[in-house]
């Protein structure tokens, strides 16, 4: 911290303790109006501009080389450095140290550092005074700011670890994530609804503490690590809950978007803890709905979760698919090994691109982990039905599932059903998977709306098409002989009509394409 000035010779100097007299003086009257004026500059420097401002301003006043130093550091004017050391070592509060054509005027500041002026002869006649003043502000100045970093480090410190929690709840490793946030508080809520809060850049703190006080200290918050206008809460679910039990009334999501109305809040339904991927998509998904509706706040719709309806008869496939990946070893130790991949692979899934944030990794890191999942797993991601398949299969595991291969066979399938791993068998297995009642079931009340009398014209060919284009916008439009704002304006529409996002991720596209693979086992037409 320096103002400007030009460095001093570098002769031996001497070191005195008292000021050096000014060689004129003015009147006793203006001095003290100057040093009273000069005081009030510094104290309001201090207020506005910090250490910085008046370390600067001093510069400027006193017409050299100003600025903190440090007993036996190396930034500053040897001069100024000399005299710090003799300053520390002699145990005093103030020092003059001469040189040939200029003088070191110090005063200590804490143990270690001092306010230096490096001023050339004959120097300013207020310079022992002004800088006596200033080093009393500095000083305070200084240890403000120091807090205020301290501060800041901790709320990384701590935004860092919340991260850390949502990363675990969301690759299913409760009992860690239990134990970083009984040392954060409060404890995670099980069973649980989860809020996410859409609000402006920089807001997400206030929302934070507004949760916690609407709901008496028991909602764990977050802040996104991928979108920065997200905040994520868990709250307590039941009686004891400030969500309501009925209908759209949520008087938790209404006191958040009643305090602001550039908000949002999407809410998930009544899940445990171990369900957490599942309660984000859905108050990702509310959210969705949200934006378009006039109280700004939606709880998820009904029907059940895709990994719920296919828990019975997909557990054990998904297991078998994936045993490849959680039986990974990596060849180096500074590879990824099979929890980081499978971490990848979830984040990826859901976010794209964006996962990075998530991941903490470069985007060159993210695709060389993209492409060893694909070797590992013989899929091709770039295809969107291997990406449905790998999306259930990591759902249907949250805890990394069963690796032993028995009584299913592995494999993703493709847009026909022959897939990744172009087996039958691996087509098979899927398609045994997607033929059972409870999928069936889902399948049709999913793609329901699609065909109801809210839908609008073309919705299901859009969809089709959608989803046949791998849910990229440019040729889904070609295909549909309209323009690409075209296509995402039906698709925001069909947005709403599903509660579903699909133009934002986690998007729906992969419950899509599987419910209508369903749909095609089933022989029937919704």
């Amino acid at each position: 911290m320096t103002g400007r000035g030009r460095d001093p010779d570098r002769r031996e100097p001497v070191i005195s303790h008292h000021p050096m007299p000014p060689a004129a003086t003015p009147s006793a009257a203006d001095r003290s109006r100057s040093r009273s004026e000069d005081v009030l500059k510094l104290h309001r420097l201090a207020h506005s501009g910090g250490s910085a401002a008046l370390v600067q301003w001093l510069a400027a006043r006193l017409g050299g080389w100003t600025g903190v130093v440090e007993a036996g550091g190396a930034a500053g004017p040897e001069l100024a450095l000399r005299g710090a050391a003799e300053l520390s070592s002699r145990g005093v509060r103030s020092a003059v140290l001469h040189g040939e054509r200029s003088a070191a005027l110090l005063f200590a500041l804490d143990g270690s550092r001092a306010l230096a002026a490096v001023l050339d002869l004959p120097h300013h006649p207020g310079a022992s005074a002004l800088l006596g003043d200033a080093a009393e502000v500095l000083a305070l100045v200084l240890r403000a700011e120091e807090a205020e970093r301290r501060e800041e480090r901790a709320e990384r410190a701590e935004s860092r670890a919340r991260e850390a929690v949502l990363h675990l709840l969301m690759n299913g490793r409760l009992s860690t994530a239990h134990q970083i946030a009984e040392a954060l508080c409060p404890s995670l809520p099980d069973p649980m609804r989860m809020y996410v809060v859409e609000c402006r850049a920089g807001a997400r703190g206030e929302v934070a503490r507004l949760c916690a006080e609407l709901t008496g200290g028991r909602a764990w918050t977050v802040r996104c690590p991928v979108y920065v206008r997200h905040l994520i809460a868990l709250v307590p679910a039941g009686p004891a809950a400030p969500a309501g039990a009925g209908g759209g009334h949520d008087p938790l999501a209404e006191a958040l978007v009643g305090q602001a109305r550039d908000r949002a809040v999407g809410v998930s339904g009544h899940l445990w803890l171990r369900e957490a991927p599942a309660a984000y998509t859905q108050a990702f998904h509310a959210l969705a709905v949200a934006r378009g509706r006039a109280g700004r706040h939606a709880r998820f719709g009904p029907g059940p979760e895709l990994e719920l309806a296919a828990h019975t008869a997909g557990t054990r496939w998904a297991g078998a698919l994936l045993a490849p990946l959680h039986t990974y070893e990596p060849r180096r130790p500074q590879d990824p090994g099979a929890q980081e991949l499978r971490a990848t692979a979830h984040a990826w899934l859901n976010f794209g691109s964006h996962a990075t944030r998530l991941l903490k990794v470069h985007r060159n890191t993210l695709a060389t982990r993209l492409r060893l999942i694909e070797s590992v797993l013989g899929a091709d991601l770039a295809r969107l039905p291997d990406q449905a398949v790998l999306s259930l299969a990591l759902r249907l595991t949250p805890g990394g599932g069963d690796t032993s291969p028995a009584g299913a066979a592995g494999g993703l399938c493709g847009p026909d059903g022959a897939g990744g791993l172009h087996g039958p068998d691996g087509a098979g297995a899927l398609d045994a998977v997607l033929g059972h009642p409870d999928l069936t079931a889902w399948a049709r009340a999913h793609l329901e709306p699609l065909t109801g009398p809210d839908a609008p014209p073309g919705a299901r060919e859009t969809v089709r098409a959608w989803l046949r284009n791998d849910a990229h916008l440019v040729p889904t439009a070609a295909a549909l002989g309209i323009s690409v704002p075209g296509t995402r304006k039906r698709l925001t529409r069909i947005e709403a009509l599903l509660e579903r996002s699909l133009l934002q991720s986690p998007s729906a596209r992969h419950d899509l394409w599987l419910a209508l693979r369903a749909e095609e086992l089933a022989g029937s037409t919704v």
